[in-house]
């Protein structure tokens, strides 16, 4: 029945609308709590201890009136939340978009790049609470910034009409939903089973504007058959993304093999204005000669990437990072 469905899809747009702007009204509302807790702490500056005894005195107060929700400590995020947005016109942008537990996660950064970032995608993506949380452990933002320096002579965004490539690539990538303790047991074969079979965990880490497209994808000459491990189309990129998994230490013949793909794939699938095809090659290990001496040095379009199988320590996490960057260095 058309008419049922139809009366239905009103309904849900309407709960949706309806939730929307209560969140929205929320967390306004907090904002401005936290700028009257702000002035009245300004009024007794000089007495000791007067910010806790304000917080504690509302708290108390507040939650016999209005139940939960106003205890100390959720008070002191208030007060945080209008302190860092109080000059900032991003919280009339995004802050309003995302719940009160999005934006307690994202207080908690304290790089106001990173922070304006978590803002941006969470609202735009429409992470969820557990999304975001995940990606602010596995420090989402800083491993993409460290690929933007990978590739020198690539273009920047603000001077070309494309997308950078860069701000879609990490380095390293986490995949801790494989489940995986130590790659080295486990073939190729296996790691790419399992990431098709967290399909959509996989997509996330990736990034925005990903597509499955295939695994073991064929792809043909007049003469002989070659199969890519997996295949992604991005429409934000307008290209195709072709991924090859290998254990152990990157090799230059994995990244001949990966550039005669890219150049086959321009050749024989590219559709017309569509950008030229990315190859990645997913390692366990990298090699900073191997990369240095290959065409990977002089190709915009080739990239290879570290992957962890599990999920890093934030310290294991900031390491990996800061020797990519002295990788970088001392490959320039």
């Amino acid at each position: 029945m058309l008419y049922l469905h139809e009366i239905k899809t009103i309904l849900e747009t309407a709960r949706r609308k309806t939730y929307q702007a209560i969140n929205s009204a929320m967390v306004e509302a907090y904002w401005e709590i936290g700028k009257r807790i702000v002035l009245e702490e300004q009024h007794g500056k000089e007495r000791a201890n007067y910010g806790e005894q304000i917080l504690k005195e509302l708290s108390k107060n507040l939650t016999v009136e209005f139940g939960r929700g106003f205890s100390y400590a959720n008070l002191y995020n208030m007060r945080q939340f209008y302190t860092l947005y109080a000059e900032d016109g991003i919280f009339y942008t995004l802050c309003r978009n995302l719940s009160w537990s999005h934006n307690r996660l994202i207080m908690r950064i304290d790089d106001p790049k990173a922070r304006q970032y978590y803002l941006k995608e969470a609202a735009e993506q429409q992470w969820s609470v557990r999304v975001l949380e995940r990606n602010i452990d596995t420090l989402y933002y800083q491993r993409l910034l460290s690929t933007r320096n990978i590739k020198p002579g690539m273009a920047e965004t603000e001077d070309n009409k494309s997308p950078d490539i860069r701000h879609f690539i990490k380095d390293p990538y986490v995949f801790e939903f494989l489940n995986i303790p130590e790659p080295n047991y486990f073939s190729e074969q296996t790691i790419e089973k399992t990431l098709i079979e967290n399909l959509q965990k996989f997509l996330m880490e990736l990034g925005k504007g990903f597509s499955f497209v295939g695994s073991q994808y064929r792809i043909s000459s007049e003469t002989e058959h070659f199969y890519i491990d997996l295949v992604f189309y991005n429409y934000i990129l307008k290209c195709f993304v072709l991924f090859d998994l290998k254990i152990g230490k990157l090799t230059h013949q994995d990244i001949g093999q990966m550039d005669m793909y890219r150049r086959m794939f321009d050749d024989l699938k590219k559709p017309e204005g569509d950008l030229p095809t990315i190859g990645i090659i997913l390692c366990t290990e990298k090699s900073e000669t191997v990369v240095k001496y290959s065409i990977m040095n002089d190709t915009p379009q080739l990239f290879a990437t570290k992957y962890m199988p599990y999920l890093p320590t934030e310290q294991e996490l900031i390491d990996e990072i800061e020797n990519e960057k002295l990788r970088f260095n001392l490959l320039k």
